[in-house]
């Protein structure tokens, strides 16, 4: 068993290549609806949905604040890089890495292009 997150998202294709950038996924779905991004398993990492197309109820409504009690958490090998693209896309950081007292491990915090908040961690 798995989880398969499905994020909405304003701007599908533009959320895509964010990520893409970030994180060195890619696309394998490809639209201005639906997109799914792999790691380099072929495994999903991410799914985007515009808001509002499909009638998903809970994908319906843009005005809400973006990932209210949520953290997209992602565990990588390659932090650095990470940052550093993190960096170069002008993204919204809200931790620099550190170590997390609680884990143990490595992590800096941002958003992505929608609000979403993000940990990624080594």
């Amino acid at each position: 068993m798995h989880t398969e997150v499905i994020l909405a998202v304003k701007d599908v294709r533009r959320s895509a290549a964010w990520y893409e950038q970030l994180l060195g996924c890619r696309s394998s779905h490809g639209g201005s609806v639906f997109e799914i991004l792999r790691n380099g398993q072929e495994e999903i990492m991410l799914c985007l949905h515009h808001w509002g197309d499909h009638g998903h109820p809970t994908l319906t409504d843009p005005g809400i604040a973006a990932g209210n009690g949520m953290i997209l958490y992602f565990k990588v090998e390659n932090l650095s890089d990470i940052w550093r693209r993190a960096q170069m896309l002008d993204a919204v950081i809200e931790e620099e890495p550190h170590l997390n007292s609680n884990s143990g491990l490595e992590e800096f915090s941002l958003r992505d292009p929608d609000g979403y908040y993000i940990s990624i961690s080594y």
